[in-house]
């Protein structure tokens, strides 16, 4: 009896341990900015190197990972509008990953993001995806961690403007044809007509093992270790600090305010919205980029 009662001991305190267990960790994310439409007249150059500047200083967040061994929340650390910023950049950053507490719980493999679109809240609650890791040999540092590669194709998430790319050109049309659509994009000043949301990408993640937990930011999760680097080729989020057992436990809390929907549901409700939008004019066209009402 005295056996079995240090064993349900030694087993309490290690289920304790394991639950006291917490790191914080920082991540700055940094995402390429797209080109705008090439040959439209109401764009100078000038104006296109403002866009750009602006856009890249709005898509560069710092974020904080909280977690312990199943459970994690990761949240945008807000920070100052910059000066003359009218909100039009801030509503557009929003749309690009921005804002929203993110909550997962590996060990039940579902998650909780907590974010206003619109003006609207969305409580998005849903099941984590899966994703097929592919896992590299290839090694490298980053800070004092020896990192693993892990490679993996994941559909990509239709409410996140980060994921549009330039429509490509039809190869198989003629170069008539291909003249004719160039024009019709030169005449344009609808930013949005000129893009299209791919299906699926390729992510690239750096994960170190000596930080066992099964977590990362935003939806990466699935690997054995922390995921201190993702990169999906035009979005870059990668780890500045690590803090492991502060004194002062941070909490995590799982967000509830909203309404509640599937991530499918979710996205359908965006790409509709991102449709009433374009044909408004979207940002910078003739509607004057004024966000419909949810």
């Amino acid at each position: 009896m005295k056996k079995i009662l240090t064993l349900i001991a030694v087993v309490s305190t290690f289920a304790a341990s394991a639950q006291q267990f917490q790191g914080v960790a920082t991540y700055e994310s940094k995402t390429g900015v797209p080109d705008l439409p090439r040959g439209d007249r109401n764009i100078t150059p000038e104006m296109e190197k403002q866009f750009k500047e602006r856009m890249k200083k709005a898509l560069e967040k710092t974020y904080v990972l909280v977690f312990n061994r199943s459970e994690s929340t990761y949240k945008e650390e807000e920070k100052l509008d910059a000066p003359g910023d009218n909100g039009g950049m801030r509503m557009m950053a929003s749309f690009m990953g921005g804002g929203g507490t993110h909550y997962k719980d590996v060990k039940e493999k579902r998650f909780l993001f907590e974010k206003e679109v619109f003006g609207k809240e969305f409580l998005i609650d849903d099941t984590l995806p899966k994703i097929k890791w592919k896992m590299e040999a290839e090694t490298k540092k980053v800070g004092d961690y020896t990192c693993y590669k892990a490679t993996a194709v994941v559909p990509v998430d239709k409410s996140d403007f980060r994921n549009l790319r330039p429509k490509k050109q039809d190869a198989t049309k003629t170069d008539d044809a291909k003249k004719a659509d160039e024009q019709k994009a030169n005449n344009r000043t609808n930013f949005m007509n000129n893009m299209e949301m791919p299906k699926e990408t390729t992510i690239t993640a750096w994960y170190t093992p000596d930080i066992p937990v099964s977590t990362g930011p935003s939806n990466y999760w699935g690997l054995p270790g922390l995921i201190l680097e993702v990169s999906d080729g035009k979005t870059t989020i990668l780890c500045s600090k690590i803090v492991l057992n502060p004194k002062e436990k941070a909490e995590i809390k799982k967000p509830s305010k909203g309404s509640r929907v599937t991530q499918a549901q979710y996205e359908e409700t965006v790409a509709k919205k991102m449709e009433e939008m374009r044909q408004m004019g979207g940002p910078g066209g003739p509607g004057g980029g004024r966000p419909p009402r949810m």
